[in-house]
């Protein structure tokens, strides 16, 4: 199931990519900063990316609390489309720290890795069970 709706969100990726967005010009003060402050500058991009994943997810009629993973992940997933202008931003970001290409990589691995249970996790704070 999580590997049909990587292969469908890849798909949704491509379609939703921006081919005119400008690549970064040469080296930049990225390359100073040290991979802590790196990750702690691309911090609030992947927030903003997470944070739209939950609303959009949440907000989806198909959402229950009690909604096993399978379900979840396609809800996720429905999601990220969803939210294509803040995930395309989030690549950006990455891109102009790491290189170009670099943001969809971090997407389909390390993102998409944790994503789900950020999710979870996210939906369990928000909502506390009663």
């Amino acid at each position: 199931m999580v590997i049909e709706s990587v292969l469908g969100l890849s798909l949704v990726l491509n379609v939703s990519i921006d081919a005119r967005a400008p690549a970064p010009a040469g080296p930049s003060a990225w390359l100073q900063l040290s991979m802590p402050q790196r990750e702690a500058a691309l911090l609030p991009a992947v927030r903003r990316a997470t944070d739209c994943v939950v609303r959009k997810a949440t907000s989806n009629p198909r959402y229950r609390s009690d909604m096993p993973p399978a379900e979840m992940n396609d809800l996720i997933v429905d999601s990220i489309a969803a939210c294509g202008r803040v995930v395309r931003a989030m690549m950006d970001v990455h891109d102009s720290m790491y290189g170009a290409g670099s943001g969809e990589a971090f997407l389909l691995g390390p993102y998409l890795d944790v994503l789900p249970a950020a999710v979870v996790k996210q939906v369990k704070v928000r909502t506390p069970e009663r």
